[in-house]
């Protein structure tokens, strides 16, 4: 019966010592207004084919289904809520005789990223929607000097 009373006890002195500090913490006085923190400006993003977002990448992969078309060493001189340009090198397979045993061929690109939307996936994260390479020398077969590609969504 004593183990009864005092566990009792300790219970009740626990319960009033909450009380008291709930109540005490209740009634001090407000504390000076805090301005809310201020939220940076998102910056647009650019959506890769597997859905992953990044903002001035290094590497960007162009053929998602076979790797044979591919942004590397990219130097962002803007990225803005409007454009971002760099430049960098394309690596393009020739795919001569065949892809798979095709030679890898680096050409001297410049990037520019434009029109900013919400992304579907994200709605409150804008998105580039449109990549135009320009190639300021050669350039694979068949491609134009300034190439232009709709984004994923």
């Amino acid at each position: 019966m004593r183990g009864t009373v005092v566990g009792t006890a300790v219970t009740l002195s626990a319960g009033a010592l909450l009380t008291a500090a709930m109540t005490t913490a209740t009634a001090s006085p407000p504390t000076a207004a805090t301005t809310p923190p201020r939220t940076a400006v998102a910056q647009p993003v650019l959506v890769d084919c597997v859905w992953q977002r990044t903002v001035r990448p290094i590497d960007f992969l162009l053929a998602c289904g076979d790797g044979n078309s591919r942004l590397t060493g990219l130097h962002w001189e803007q990225w803005s809520p409007t454009k971002a340009t760099a430049v960098g090198v394309n690596v393009v397979n020739d795919c001569k005789p065949y892809c798979a045993a095709g030679t890898f061929h680096s050409y001297p690109v410049t990037v520019r990223l434009d029109g900013t939307k919400p992304w579907k996936k994200h709605p409150g994260v804008q998105r580039y929607t449109l990549m135009t390479l320009t190639y300021s020398d050669s350039r694979p077969d068949g491609f134009k000097q300034v190439m232009s590609y709709p984004l994923w969504d």
